[in-house]
Protein backbone atom coordinates (compact mmCIF):
# COMPACT_ATOMS: atom_id res chain seq x y z
CA UNK A 1 0.00 0.00 0.00
CA UNK A 2 2.64 2.56 1.13
CA UNK A 3 4.64 1.24 -2.22
CA UNK A 4 1.52 2.34 -3.95
CA UNK A 5 1.15 6.12 -2.60
CA UNK A 6 4.34 6.17 -3.26
CA UNK A 7 4.42 5.35 -6.80
CA UNK A 8 0.89 7.78 -7.31
CA UNK A 9 3.10 10.81 -5.79
CA UNK A 10 6.04 9.95 -8.45
CA UNK A 11 3.56 9.93 -11.12
CA UNK A 12 2.52 12.90 -10.15
CA UNK A 13 5.39 14.85 -9.60
CA UNK A 14 6.33 13.68 -13.27
CA UNK A 15 2.92 15.06 -14.85
CA UNK A 16 3.48 18.21 -13.30
CA UNK A 17 7.54 19.01 -13.63
CA UNK A 18 7.86 21.98 -15.54
CA UNK A 19 4.08 23.05 -15.19
CA UNK A 20 3.55 26.75 -13.69
CA UNK A 21 0.98 27.92 -11.87
CA UNK A 22 0.43 30.76 -9.60
CA UNK A 23 -1.57 33.98 -8.24
CA UNK A 24 -1.34 36.99 -10.78
CA UNK A 25 -3.50 40.27 -8.95
CA UNK A 26 -5.18 42.75 -11.11
CA UNK A 27 -4.60 46.29 -10.50
CA UNK A 28 -5.40 49.73 -11.36
CA UNK A 29 -7.49 52.98 -11.04
CA UNK A 30 -11.35 52.60 -12.35
CA UNK A 31 -12.33 52.44 -15.29
CA UNK A 32 -8.90 51.24 -16.63
CA UNK A 33 -10.38 47.60 -18.29
CA UNK A 34 -9.14 45.36 -15.85
CA UNK A 35 -13.20 43.37 -15.41
CA UNK A 36 -13.19 42.92 -19.73
CA UNK A 37 -9.28 41.92 -19.68
CA UNK A 38 -10.42 39.45 -16.93
CA UNK A 39 -12.94 38.31 -19.15
CA UNK A 40 -11.13 38.19 -22.09
CA UNK A 41 -8.45 36.01 -20.39
CA UNK A 42 -10.79 33.15 -19.57
CA UNK A 43 -12.56 33.54 -22.70
CA UNK A 44 -16.17 33.83 -20.52
CA UNK A 45 -17.89 36.63 -18.45
CA UNK A 46 -17.68 36.50 -15.40
CA UNK A 47 -16.77 40.52 -14.33
CA UNK A 48 -19.68 43.01 -14.68
CA UNK A 49 -18.21 44.92 -17.44
CA UNK A 50 -19.32 49.11 -17.68
CA UNK A 51 -17.92 52.25 -18.77
CA UNK A 52 -18.72 53.50 -15.48
CA UNK A 53 -16.09 53.85 -13.20
CA UNK A 54 -15.92 51.64 -9.61
CA UNK A 55 -18.26 48.65 -11.09
CA UNK A 56 -16.25 46.06 -9.74
CA UNK A 57 -16.88 45.73 -5.84
CA UNK A 58 -15.48 42.22 -4.85
CA UNK A 59 -12.45 40.13 -5.50
CA UNK A 60 -13.37 37.96 -8.68
CA UNK A 61 -11.04 34.85 -9.31
CA UNK A 62 -10.73 34.15 -12.97
CA UNK A 63 -8.33 30.81 -14.39
CA UNK A 64 -6.82 31.73 -17.35
CA UNK A 65 -5.62 27.36 -18.64
CA UNK A 66 -2.68 27.65 -21.08
CA UNK A 67 -0.58 24.91 -22.66
CA UNK A 68 1.84 24.01 -19.63
CA UNK A 69 0.91 26.37 -16.86
CA UNK A 70 -2.36 27.58 -15.22
CA UNK A 71 -2.39 31.94 -14.47
CA UNK A 72 -4.99 32.54 -11.75
CA UNK A 73 -6.09 36.15 -11.95
CA UNK A 74 -7.74 38.22 -9.71
CA UNK A 75 -9.49 40.98 -10.39
CA UNK A 76 -9.75 43.66 -8.04
CA UNK A 77 -12.25 47.03 -7.51
CA UNK A 78 -10.24 50.33 -8.43
CA UNK A 79 -8.12 52.14 -6.27
CA UNK A 80 -8.52 55.52 -5.71
CA UNK A 81 -8.66 58.05 -2.89
CA UNK A 82 -11.77 57.54 -0.98
CA UNK A 83 -13.37 58.71 2.37
CA UNK A 84 -16.71 56.69 1.72
CA UNK A 85 -17.15 53.58 3.43
CA UNK A 86 -18.34 51.18 0.07
CA UNK A 87 -15.44 52.91 -1.51
CA UNK A 88 -12.70 52.21 1.46
CA UNK A 89 -14.27 48.27 1.48
CA UNK A 90 -13.57 48.26 -1.97
CA UNK A 91 -10.03 49.76 -2.12
CA UNK A 92 -9.03 47.79 0.86
CA UNK A 93 -10.65 44.00 -0.74
CA UNK A 94 -8.12 45.15 -3.75
CA UNK A 95 -4.96 45.97 -1.62
CA UNK A 96 -5.46 43.11 0.77
CA UNK A 97 -4.63 40.73 -2.84
CA UNK A 98 -1.27 41.89 -3.19
CA UNK A 99 1.05 40.07 -0.28
CA UNK A 100 -1.11 37.23 -1.70
CA UNK A 101 -0.52 37.25 -5.18
CA UNK A 102 2.97 35.48 -7.18
CA UNK A 103 2.94 38.71 -9.48
CA UNK A 104 0.53 42.03 -9.61
CA UNK A 105 -0.11 43.03 -13.09
CA UNK A 106 -0.48 47.06 -12.84
CA UNK A 107 -2.97 48.35 -15.86
CA UNK A 108 -2.61 51.85 -17.12
CA UNK A 109 -4.65 53.44 -20.26
CA UNK A 110 -2.65 54.31 -23.10
CA UNK A 111 -4.47 57.10 -24.46
CA UNK A 112 -4.34 59.14 -20.81
CA UNK A 113 -0.55 57.87 -20.09
CA UNK A 114 0.74 57.39 -16.70
CA UNK A 115 -1.69 59.67 -14.37
CA UNK A 116 -1.39 60.80 -10.72
CA UNK A 117 -3.94 58.47 -10.33
CA UNK A 118 -1.91 55.79 -11.77
CA UNK A 119 1.06 56.90 -9.41
CA UNK A 120 -1.50 56.47 -6.57
CA UNK A 121 -2.02 53.07 -7.79
CA UNK A 122 1.62 52.25 -8.13
CA UNK A 123 2.34 53.81 -4.44
CA UNK A 124 0.35 51.68 -2.96
CA UNK A 125 1.45 48.57 -4.30
CA UNK A 126 5.36 49.26 -3.71
CA UNK A 127 4.24 48.87 0.27
CA UNK A 128 3.99 45.18 -0.70
CA UNK A 129 7.30 42.71 -2.06
CA UNK A 130 5.20 41.56 -4.58
CA UNK A 131 7.28 41.92 -8.35
CA UNK A 132 4.85 44.35 -10.57
CA UNK A 133 4.38 43.87 -14.61
CA UNK A 134 2.69 46.76 -16.51
CA UNK A 135 0.06 46.35 -18.52
CA UNK A 136 -1.16 49.25 -20.80
CA UNK A 137 -4.17 48.76 -22.09
CA UNK A 138 -6.53 50.19 -25.11
CA UNK A 139 -3.33 50.37 -27.14
CA UNK A 140 -5.74 50.57 -30.49
CA UNK A 141 -6.43 54.23 -29.23
CA UNK A 142 -3.25 55.78 -29.63
CA UNK A 143 -0.67 55.90 -32.54
CA UNK A 144 2.58 53.49 -32.48
CA UNK A 145 5.09 56.57 -32.02
CA UNK A 146 3.37 57.99 -28.66
CA UNK A 147 3.00 54.35 -27.68
CA UNK A 148 6.59 53.64 -27.61
CA UNK A 149 7.53 57.33 -26.33
CA UNK A 150 5.50 56.17 -23.44
CA UNK A 151 7.28 52.74 -22.62
CA UNK A 152 10.57 54.03 -23.19
CA UNK A 153 9.31 56.94 -20.14
CA UNK A 154 8.23 54.01 -17.72
CA UNK A 155 11.03 51.88 -18.50
CA UNK A 156 13.34 54.44 -17.88
CA UNK A 157 11.42 55.83 -14.48
CA UNK A 158 9.95 52.01 -13.04
CA UNK A 159 11.35 48.84 -12.68
CA UNK A 160 8.42 46.87 -14.07
CA UNK A 161 9.40 43.31 -14.46
CA UNK A 162 7.45 43.32 -17.98
CA UNK A 163 6.01 46.31 -19.56
CA UNK A 164 3.17 44.65 -22.35
CA UNK A 165 0.42 46.53 -24.69
CA UNK A 166 -2.41 45.46 -25.13
CA UNK A 167 -6.18 46.20 -26.49
CA UNK A 168 -8.17 43.97 -23.79
CA UNK A 169 -11.30 44.52 -25.79
CA UNK A 170 -9.69 44.06 -29.09
CA UNK A 171 -8.19 41.16 -27.72
CA UNK A 172 -5.06 42.57 -29.18
CA UNK A 173 -1.64 41.52 -27.67
CA UNK A 174 -3.46 39.13 -24.84
CA UNK A 175 -1.00 35.92 -25.92
CA UNK A 176 1.63 38.18 -25.79
CA UNK A 177 0.60 38.82 -22.51
CA UNK A 178 0.24 35.26 -21.39
CA UNK A 179 3.20 34.17 -22.25
CA UNK A 180 4.91 37.10 -19.62
CA UNK A 181 2.69 35.82 -16.85
CA UNK A 182 3.00 32.19 -17.32
CA UNK A 183 7.10 33.09 -17.39
CA UNK A 184 6.86 35.15 -14.56
CA UNK A 185 5.17 32.78 -12.14
CA UNK A 186 6.89 29.59 -10.12
CA UNK A 187 6.42 25.89 -10.92
CA UNK A 188 3.98 24.04 -9.55
CA UNK A 189 0.47 21.89 -9.55
CA UNK A 190 -2.18 23.08 -10.85
CA UNK A 191 -4.56 24.39 -8.63
CA UNK A 192 -7.97 24.04 -10.28
CA UNK A 193 -9.90 21.40 -12.58
CA UNK A 194 -9.36 22.38 -16.61
CA UNK A 195 -13.04 22.80 -17.04
CA UNK A 196 -13.09 25.54 -14.46
CA UNK A 197 -13.12 28.88 -15.13
CA UNK A 198 -13.70 29.97 -11.51
CA UNK A 199 -14.71 29.62 -7.82
CA UNK A 200 -16.41 32.25 -7.51
CA UNK A 201 -20.31 31.11 -6.48
CA UNK A 202 -23.17 31.22 -8.97
CA UNK A 203 -25.29 33.43 -6.64
CA UNK A 204 -22.50 36.08 -6.83
CA UNK A 205 -22.09 35.63 -10.79
CA UNK A 206 -25.80 36.02 -11.00
CA UNK A 207 -26.16 39.16 -9.01
CA UNK A 208 -23.59 40.92 -10.97
CA UNK A 209 -25.42 40.19 -13.97
CA UNK A 210 -28.57 41.94 -12.64
CA UNK A 211 -26.36 44.57 -11.37
CA UNK A 212 -24.76 45.16 -15.00
CA UNK A 213 -27.96 45.75 -16.29
CA UNK A 214 -29.12 48.26 -13.81
CA UNK A 215 -25.97 50.19 -14.38
CA UNK A 216 -26.70 50.07 -17.99
CA UNK A 217 -30.27 51.06 -17.63
CA UNK A 218 -29.79 53.47 -15.17
CA UNK A 219 -28.01 56.91 -14.71
CA UNK A 220 -27.10 59.27 -12.33
CA UNK A 221 -27.04 58.15 -8.54
CA UNK A 222 -28.79 54.92 -9.37
CA UNK A 223 -25.80 52.65 -10.22
CA UNK A 224 -24.03 53.12 -7.16
CA UNK A 225 -26.78 53.28 -5.08
CA UNK A 226 -27.36 49.21 -6.11
CA UNK A 227 -26.46 46.11 -4.67
CA UNK A 228 -28.42 43.02 -5.48
CA UNK A 229 -29.01 40.03 -3.10
CA UNK A 230 -29.57 36.46 -4.86
CA UNK A 231 -32.16 34.72 -2.31
CA UNK A 232 -32.60 31.50 -3.57
CA UNK A 233 -31.61 29.64 -7.30
CA UNK A 234 -33.23 26.35 -7.72
CA UNK A 235 -34.00 23.77 -10.17
CA UNK A 236 -38.48 24.28 -11.13
CA UNK A 237 -40.72 21.65 -10.77
CA UNK A 238 -40.21 21.40 -15.29
CA UNK A 239 -36.44 19.86 -16.23
CA UNK A 240 -34.25 22.43 -17.56
CA UNK A 241 -35.74 25.22 -15.65
CA UNK A 242 -34.02 27.47 -12.81
CA UNK A 243 -36.24 29.69 -10.27
CA UNK A 244 -33.98 32.92 -9.51
CA UNK A 245 -35.42 35.08 -6.68
CA UNK A 246 -33.34 38.08 -6.13
CA UNK A 247 -33.16 41.39 -4.03
CA UNK A 248 -31.97 44.60 -5.45
CA UNK A 249 -31.19 47.31 -2.55
CA UNK A 250 -31.76 51.17 -2.78
CA UNK A 251 -30.98 53.89 -0.44
CA UNK A 252 -33.77 56.08 -0.81
CA UNK A 253 -38.19 55.49 -1.80
CA UNK A 254 -37.12 57.99 -4.81
CA UNK A 255 -34.92 55.54 -6.06
CA UNK A 256 -36.95 52.55 -5.69
CA UNK A 257 -39.36 54.52 -8.01
CA UNK A 258 -37.02 55.45 -10.55
CA UNK A 259 -35.02 51.63 -10.91
CA UNK A 260 -39.01 50.53 -11.04
CA UNK A 261 -40.25 52.97 -13.50
CA UNK A 262 -43.89 53.92 -14.56
CA UNK A 263 -45.68 51.10 -14.74
CA UNK A 264 -42.94 48.85 -13.79
CA UNK A 265 -41.47 48.97 -17.46
CA UNK A 266 -37.65 49.63 -16.04
CA UNK A 267 -37.31 46.66 -13.80
CA UNK A 268 -39.08 44.55 -16.17
CA UNK A 269 -36.53 45.44 -18.64
CA UNK A 270 -33.45 44.85 -16.17
CA UNK A 271 -35.12 41.52 -15.49
CA UNK A 272 -35.74 40.76 -19.33
CA UNK A 273 -31.82 41.72 -20.22
CA UNK A 274 -30.43 39.59 -16.97
CA UNK A 275 -32.79 36.73 -17.81
CA UNK A 276 -32.07 36.33 -21.42
CA UNK A 277 -27.94 36.50 -20.38
CA UNK A 278 -28.65 33.97 -17.39
CA UNK A 279 -30.21 31.57 -19.83
CA UNK A 280 -27.26 31.15 -22.32
CA UNK A 281 -25.18 31.06 -19.61
CA UNK A 282 -27.11 28.10 -17.40
CA UNK A 283 -28.07 26.55 -20.80
CA UNK A 284 -31.95 26.46 -20.17
CA UNK A 285 -35.05 28.25 -19.18
CA UNK A 286 -34.80 30.91 -16.74
CA UNK A 287 -37.76 32.45 -14.10
CA UNK A 288 -36.27 35.32 -12.69
CA UNK A 289 -38.24 37.44 -9.81
CA UNK A 290 -36.64 40.59 -9.27
CA UNK A 291 -37.59 42.68 -5.89
CA UNK A 292 -36.54 46.33 -4.92
CA UNK A 293 -36.28 46.99 -1.34
CA UNK A 294 -35.15 50.63 0.34
CA UNK A 295 -32.50 50.23 2.48
CA UNK A 296 -31.65 53.74 3.76
CA UNK A 297 -27.63 54.93 3.79
CA UNK A 298 -26.78 51.11 3.55
CA UNK A 299 -23.10 52.27 1.20
CA UNK A 300 -22.24 54.11 4.61
CA UNK A 301 -23.16 50.95 7.27
CA UNK A 302 -20.92 48.60 8.31
CA UNK A 303 -23.25 46.15 8.83
CA UNK A 304 -25.17 46.69 6.09
CA UNK A 305 -21.89 46.57 3.62
CA UNK A 306 -21.36 43.13 5.27
CA UNK A 307 -24.81 41.72 4.80
CA UNK A 308 -25.20 42.89 1.00
CA UNK A 309 -22.08 43.53 -0.64
CA UNK A 310 -19.30 41.10 1.67
CA UNK A 311 -21.17 38.68 2.98
CA UNK A 312 -17.77 36.55 4.31
CA UNK A 313 -15.60 39.17 5.24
Amino acid sequence: MACAVKMEGLRLEQETMGFKSGYVTLVGRPNVGKSTLLNRLVARKLAAMSRRPQTTRNRITGVCHVPGGQIILLDTPGVHKTDQPLNRKMVQTAVSTFDDADLILLLISAPEGFTELDRFVFEAIQKSKTPVALAINKVDAVGKPPLLDLIAQLSKEFDFRQIVPISALKEDGLESLKRVLLDELPEGPPYFPEDLVTDCPEEFLTGEIIREKIIKLTHLEIPYSVAVVVEAMREGRQEGVTLIDATVYVEKASQKGILIGARGQLIKKVGTQARKELERRLGGKVVLSLFVKVKPGWRGNERSLNELVYPND
